[in-house]
């Protein structure tokens, strides 16, 4: 008798943009509550997912090299070792690739949360995952997360898995620290602010010949409601008003120019399209493609 699978194949997908390629890897997932949604009820979350099939909150967790001119860069490490059992699969997937973390040249982060930056270091060791890479942010993110007055405003949940957590991961990397406003970071991705859930929180636009990608971070956390109702904003925003703001600028932009996306907490491998569905909007994921 033959032994059933117990275990998915490793959550690697490569999507071509032009003469780039970007690989989407999936560090697994986080379950969390509605308690920590803002503008809608409870009740009118759990309806919305409930009529998309999506029994709870589960928040996928993805990142993306890119592989331009020869050159590999990251953007978002994931969550290692620090959140749910359930995520912190990077170096795993990395190594089912054949890539190396020390051939990495440069780290991308669209902003310090840490489903994003805590896959930088061991927190058990505080080795860096990533020898000789660069980190690249925004400069308002160590700006904000290593401002003691406005960690000591914060709850201390904030405290600990916001700035705390943030700290311990950046700070291996601080000689290596680059730091940007907006433009181009790594051959063939811009920089594009999109602050609101952070003050630096920025996504990454990848353009080479006629095709493009925006790689829009954490613009949604829950697709299903918040592309429905884009006014839905999470508890850990640190700004409400301006990433509702920026979300519906980012909705706007994409859906009017039918420009193929993809994000952290889009259902893996997460590249799609945005229509606008009445005054909400609808994701479209793009078909599998067996050719790179």
């Amino acid at each position: 008798m033959k032994n059933a699978p117990t275990t998915q194949m490793p959550g690697v997908y490569h999507r071509r943009v032009g003469d780039i390629i970007v690989t989407a890897i999936n560090d697994g997932f986080l379950d969390g509550n509605l308690e920590v949604l803002r503008n809608i009820s409870e009740d009118e979350a759990r309806q919305i997912l409930t009529a998309n099939f999506r029994p709870i909150r589960r928040t996928q967790v993805n990142a993306f090299l890119i592989w331009s001119a020869g050159r590999i860069a990251l953007i978002e490490t994931g969550c290692g070792n620090y959140m749910q059992a359930s995520s912190g699969k990077m170096l795993a997937n990395l190594k089912v690739l054949g890539v190396d973390p020390a051939d990495i040249e440069v780290v991308m982060l669209t902003h310090m949360h840490p489903d994003h930056s805590a896959g930088l270091t061991d927190t058990t060791t505080g080795v860096t995952h990533y020898p000789n890479a660069e980190l690249v942010m925004h400069e308002n993110e160590p700006k904000h997360w290593f401002d003691d007055a406005a960690m000591a405003r914060g709850t201390e949940r904030e405290k600990r898995l916001y700035f705390q957590a943030g700290r311990e991961q950046v700070l291996p990397y601080k000689d290596r620290w680059r730091l940007f406003q907006k433009g181009e970071v790594f051959p063939g991705v811009t920089a594009m602010p999109l602050h609101g859930h952070t003050p630096g929180h920025s996504g990454f636009l990848v353009s080479s010949g006629q095709d493009q990608l925006l790689i829009w971070g954490d613009t949604v956390h829950v697709p299903e409601i918040q592309t429905a109702r884009p006014e839905v904003c999470m508890a850990f925003d640190t700004d409400t008003k301006a990433a509702e703001a920026t979300r519906r600028r980012v909705f706007d932009m994409v859906a009017t120019d039918k420009l193929l996306v993809t994000g952290m907490h889009l259902d893996f491998p997460g590249f799609a399209h945005l229509v606008q569905r009445g005054s909400g909007y609808q994701l479209i994921p793009a078909a599998w493609e067996q050719q790179i």
